[in-house]
């Protein structure tokens, strides 16, 4: 099991092989700080490598997933040196590339709001689930800057002409509207709701191997960086890798043999 950092603006909760980070500022909505950004990084640095936890679910305290970045902060950081405003930028771009490539299946669950690079970071997870009343918007055209950072997983979530649209215009819409436009996976009633759409998820997850799902995530968020004469090769060699394995071995085996795989789990 990896051993995870002591944080103060997130709060940890491990179960069954499964991590749940929340955001933990309610009486701010959840406003991603440079605290919140370092204490995110860290943990996922204690996940690269971890194939114990099988998942990772972001959600937020009070009913409130994310407010997005710190305008207090950025105030400060608009009146000081260009160098912390870089190194501000850099920071967030770093945690969201690592969460975009954790090999644990990522979901983020969306519920009161989720703006700007609260919403970016929702992008970067592999299953996205809010409640038919979450409030969505990239705001940051509206109060004058861009949503640098967010821009590429935006347009990985829901397409180029629709993450184009949304990020220039500012646009505020709900969960069904969300869904509609490619950012949201499942639309659902309620917080009983949007946990149970989560339990389904992780049960599907506990019955895969995750060395494969780490090799498919590997696959996934690779492939459109390697040039078109190399990726059969490149997938070729992350299929026989996996095949080769001793997952592979006793995934093989366990369905020839009519049983459960010895990392299958339920719940």
């Amino acid at each position: 099991m990896p051993i995870f950092p002591e944080t103060q603006f997130i709060d940890l909760d491990v179960n069954d092989g499964w991590l749940t980070v929340w955001f933990n500022q309610p009486e701010r909505r959840n406003p991603l700080t440079d605290q919140v950004v370092k204490e995110l990084i860290q943990v996922c640095d204690a996940l690269v490598d971890s194939r114990e936890i099988r998942g990772l679910t972001i959600r937020g305290r009070g009913g409130f997933f994310c407010a997005g970045g710190d305008l207090k902060g950025f105030q400060a950081m608009a009146q000081g040196e260009s160098a912390a405003a870089i190194a501000t930028s850099e920071m967030i771009g770093e945690l969201l590339a690592r969460v975009n490539t954790l090999p644990q299946v990522t979901i983020a669950l969306l519920e009161g709001a989720a703006m700007a690079g609260g919403l970016g970071l929702a992008c970067c997870c592999d299953v996205t689930i809010g409640t038919a009343d979450t409030r969505f918007a990239f705001t940051e055209t509206s109060i004058g800057i861009s949503p640098a950072q967010i821009a590429r997983f935006v347009l990985q979530k829901c397409g180029y002409a629709t993450g184009r649209r949304l990020m220039l215009t500012a646009a505020r819409f709900k969960g069904e509207e969300a869904k509609a436009q490619g950012l949201l996976d499942q639309v659902v009633a309620n917080s009983a709701d949007l946990e149970a759409a989560e339990r389904g998820i992780r049960r599907d997850v506990l019955a895969c191997a995750p060395g494969a799902v780490a090799a498919t995530k590997a696959l996934v968020t690779q492939l459109a960086s390697i040039p078109d004469d190399q990726k059969v090769a490149f997938a070729a060699d992350n299929f026989t890798q996996c095949l080769r394995s001793d997952e592979g071995k006793e995934g093989v085996a366990s369905f020839l043999e009519k049983r459960k795989p010895l990392w299958y789990k339920e719940i």
